[in-house]
């Protein structure tokens, strides 16, 4: 039977009442045996409330260990995601400084390119400019000299006494060598004219 249908207590077998026969069995043996079976029946039971107060405790400490295995594994997940978001922004950080610091580099390496271009004109235009500058002053030089020669060969009368002092210092020119006049000049008019 079920227990559903038929359920019996302790107390019920100490209550249940038998009809008397002629023949019948003891009563005092079956008093005996009611008593007996109602007391093995109560300990079943205590039994069966213990072990169901066990099981539900049992249960809840393993719904405890299960939250906490799911919390575990939840916190185990977080930290795996979290470890792998770190490593990739790690990455991206990384690629990032790496990309700005080559163009940083790129951007001075430019900029070094331009100044030395720059240099190089501003040397060669320094470099025509000196050789204009010479070519300039050369030519000046050589005029002055022409128009110093020139002055001196054609020496006006009202000037003798410029031409006094001029006139020692050609015989000096003529005793050191030839007689060219052209050779009067200075020294460094010649270094620079030479050049």
């Amino acid at each position: 039977m079920s227990d559903d249908i038929f359920r019996l207590t302790p107390l019920d077998v100490r209550k249940q009442e038998f009809k008397k026969t002629m023949r019948g069995y003891d009563p005092l043996q079956v008093e005996d045996f009611r008593g007996r079976a109602a007391d093995e029946l109560e300990r079943v039971v205590r039994e069966k409330i213990a072990l169901e107060e066990r099981l539900r405790g049992v249960d809840e400490q393993l719904a405890i260990f299960k939250e906490r295995e799911k919390a575990m594994n939840d916190a185990l997940i977080a930290a795996q995601q979290l470890r792998a978001e770190t490593r990739e922004q790690a990455e991206r950080e990384a690629q990032m400084i790496v990309r700005e610091a080559e163009a940083d580099a790129e951007r001075r390496l430019e900029r070094a390119r331009r100044e030395l271009e720059r240099l190089e004109q501003s040397g060669q235009q320094l470099g025509q400019k000196h050789h204009a500058y010479l070519t300039a002053l050369r030519s000046l030089v050589e005029r002055q000299k022409a128009e110093l020669d020139a002055l001196a060969e054609t020496e006006p009368a009202p000037f003798g006494k410029v031409a006094g002092t001029i006139a020692p210092a050609e015989q000096q020119a003529q005793a050191g060598g030839s007689g060219d006049r052209r050779k009067t000049s200075p020294k460094w008019i010649k270094s620079i004219v030479e050049e």
